[in-house]
């Protein structure tokens, strides 16, 4: 039996692209007649035409372009060479079954939201030319069994005319906009086989809605003959019955269930939308203003609630630059944009017992969930390896729980630490006749699992296979100076191991220290305080010495590994690299694309005033809007779990916004401390996430460097006794008018305080 790998099922329709345009404005190649009732053009579904002058920049099929020299070994496509990548990932990646949470109190949506965007925009064309990554049962340091001798790879393919005589470049697959291309997809043949009506290869003659059968994603078969459905990704428990698998905008919506969770959540919007719409407008007019709405929903909610979570602070939006390629570099996609090490072990879900019948419970349990019945509440634990490429989960979870629990529970924080359910199980199946509660994180039942799937080892290799240059040539590229020692890499103290320990002994992973959110220890006796509250650890060898061990010489660490090896900026779950590559990213995918909602505010807010449709949505108003999922239950902002999730705090700050106009705002605050002792003279501290400027402020002294804000006390507000608050402590300042997004987290004299 041959390695395993994911698969494509079937073929993929003719692929065509649709540009519509609607009212006066320039009509576009091959658009249909305009639509008098609408006013505003339509943007096309594969990219083309975003920009004018340069009509292929950012379209689906054009290459990913570079910030920095590819580097090959033959200067064409010759993968650079350096040590195995497993080999790497059970020295650096591996977890120790120890759980390091975000400080940020980060949700699941964050890497959710994360991979919805990643299959809106990215997708590398993939060739069948093997690139296995060897496995060696003999490492000191490996855990788990793989029957096939090599984690399976292939290389992304080379894109036409490059890697026999020039350098090699590899193809996106999909348009480089965040263009909810993975709710509609990004050709006629597949919009016309997921929205309702006729199937005749012209989506322009169909339903306006989507196609929902039950309210959920429609599979293979919904049409009949599942053969003739768009090509989707198959892999784990589908591979034995493919036509159950879901159709969607994208072919990766059945990856894992909070991914299918979340194609289902934007399909139903889009459906709510055309719902309110008037009937004076043809099927095709509603469609097209609910997808216009829904694009401006992903990109809205991408750059105020998103971004600013993980702290990625943007510069203020200044307009549409068409001279800005908006298209995707590969060294965002190949390395950069991959937080995988946040990615938790499992979902858990809870929600009342008398939504599911016996029977389901039943079915849970023989899947492998964990079923727990508390009185008249149910909770569920899925586990990732039952989670991936298993749809027909969400409908029996049903939607509410499910969208409901992904923002339940914090994250991993984004670091060099990968959970082994990803880093070594990912999408396989257990042994045939083995429990099928089997837990990747359990080290006694890591032999039920007969393949190895590392998530890391793939991340190292593929950006060595897309030919992204070191760690140290990659942050030259990016204006950053190069590091020259490991401890510089990863900001610790030594690079030596202590004595008795090695690169090769496993007890160089040992954790030998906890600490909270807060800094306070944890006992590692303590199994509870262990499994939940641990934000950092210490353990008895630095990355830096394991690093140094592995690649001799710093100029040697490749870009993936080196990435993620450095330490978290303040206020950000990214390192000082990974925050440019998303910065340029982000920044480019903001402002080079003409239909980005700060440039279509008139037709944006032309379809407000006129339908009654507003894109200014939180994820959680779309959330409650779309399914019955409790509101009460969820934080208003579902990328941030509930303070009263975290360790309790001794200072809180409310923030209300009192007025908007355009250009700027009126904010303020109240400081409560919740402590038992005073505060003499205080400091509250955060930093603003979208480009917002202080103008003035009262009742404190404020300062602003960069996006890092300090308010501190005036002279007679200084004490503030245990209990009491200062209040009114307000300002004003300036926003750009597209993203007023509010801040995630503030510190009182340098502890933290919970926000609202």
């Amino acid at each position: 039996m041959g390695p395993h790998r994911p698969s494509r099922w079937r073929r993929p329709l003719l692929a065509a692209s649709v540009t519509v345009l609607v009212a006066a404005a320039t009509v576009l190649t091959s658009a249909p007649t305009a639509h008098a009732a609408l006013f505003f053009e339509v943007p096309s579904l594969d990219g083309s035409g975003n920009n004018t002058a340069n009509p292929n920049w950012g379209r689906s099929g054009q290459n990913y372009t570079r910030v920095a020299a590819a580097r090959y070994t033959d200067g064409r496509s010759g993968v650079v060479t350096g040590p195995n990548a497993r080999y790497i990932s059970n020295r650096v990646f591996g977890d120790s079954n120890i759980n390091i949470f975000s400080g940020r109190g980060t949700t699941g949506w964050v890497w959710t939201w994360g991979q919805f965007l990643d299959h809106t925009f990215g997708l590398r064309l993939d060739s069948s030319e093997p690139f296995n990554i060897p496995f060696n049962a003999a490492d000191p340091m490996e855990d788990y069994t793989n029957d096939f001798g090599v984690i399976a790879l292939n290389r992304s393919a080379a894109a036409p005319g490059t890697g026999v005589t020039n350098v090699r470049q590899q193809v996106n697959t999909e348009s480089s906009y965040l263009n909810a291309a993975a709710v509609y997809g990004n050709t006629n043949a597949r919009l016309d086989w997921i929205r309702g009506g006729s199937l005749d290869g012209n989506p322009t003659n169909n339903d306006a809605t989507l196609m929902l059968p039950g309210g959920y994603l429609p599979t293979a078969a919904a049409r009949g003959n599942p053969a003739n459905a768009p090509v989707f990704d198959v892999d784990g428990v589908l591979r034995a019955n493919p036509s159950v698998g879901t159709v969607a905008g994208d072919v990766r919506s059945n990856e894992n269930i909070n991914l299918t969770a979340t194609h289902t959540l934007f399909a139903r919007e889009h459906n709510r939308i055309v719902s309110r719409l008037p009937n004076t407008l043809t099927a095709e007019e509603k469609f097209q203003v609910a997808r216009r709405v829904v694009m401006a929903e992903q990109q809205y909610i991408t750059y105020n609630e998103f971004l600013p979570a993980v702290g990625l602070n943007m510069p203020a939006y200044t307009g549409y630059k068409s001279n800005v390629n908006a298209a995707l570099s590969n060294e965002f996609a190949a390395a950069g944009y991959r937080m995988h090490s946040m990615i938790h072990s499992e979902t858990e879900i809870e929600t009342n017992v008398n939504r599911y019948s016996q029977a389901t419970l039943d079915n849970f349990r023989a899947q492998g969930i964990e079923v727990v019945v508390d009185g008249p509440t149910v909770e569920l634990a899925v586990m990732l390896n039952v989670a991936f490429f298993n749809p027909q989960l969400v409908p029996a979870l049903q939607l509410g729980p499910l969208l409901q629990g992904i923002g339940a529970e914090r994250q991993y924080r984004n670091d060099e630490q990968f959970a082994n359910a990803l880093r070594s199980v990912l999408f396989q199946v257990p042994r045939p006749g083995s429990d099928p509660a089997c837990r990747a994180d359990v080290p006694e039942q890591v032999q039920c699992f007969r393949g190895v799937t590392d998530l890391g080892a793939i991340d190292i290799v593929r950006a060595l296979d897309h030919g992204l240059p070191s760690y140290n040539q990659l942050r030259q590229a990016y204006g950053l100076p190069a590091r020259n020692s490991f401890t510089a890499i990863t900001g610790e103290s030594t690079d030596q191991f202590p004595a008795g320990s090695g690169v090769d002994n496993p007890n160089s992973l040992d954790v030998v220290a906890l600490s909270d959110v807060d800094g306070t220890p944890i006992d590692l006796a303590d199994e509870d305080a262990v499994e939940a509250n641990a934000t950092d650890q210490v353990r008895r060898s630095t990355v830096a010495a394991r690093l140094r061990a592995i690649y001799g010489n710093v100029n040697n660490v490749d870009a993936f590994t080196g990435i993620i090896a450095e330490p978290r900026l303040p206020g950000s779950e990214l390192g000082e690299l990974q925050s440019a590559i998303w910065m340029r990213q982000f920044t480019a995918l903001r402002d080079g694309d003409r239909f980005f909602f700060g440039n279509q505010a008139s037709a944006l807010d032309q379809i407000r005033s006129q339908f009654g449709v507003d894109f200014r949505l939180s994820l959680k108003d779309i959330i409650v809007a779309n399914s019955d999922a409790e509101a009460d239950e969820m934080n208003n902002n579902v990328f941030i779990i509930p303070d009263a999730d975290l360790p309790p705090t001794t200072c809180t700050v409310t923030s209300v916004l009192n007025s908007q106009w355009n250009g700027g705002y009126q904010l303020s605050h109240t400081i409560t401390n919740t402590g038992s002792t005073p505060l003499n003279g205080w400091s509250v501290q955060y930093r603003m996430p979208s480009g917002q400027r202080i103008t003035q402020l009262w009742n404190g002294v404020v300062t602003q460097n960069g996006t890092l804000v300090t308010i501190r006390n005036a002279d007679w507000n200084r004490t503030i006794p245990p209990g009491g608050s200062v209040n009114d402590v307000g300002f004003l300042a300036t926003w750009d008018n597209a993203v007023n997004a509010r801040p995630v987290g503030a510190t009182a004299n340098g502890r933290r305080c919970a926000t609202t």
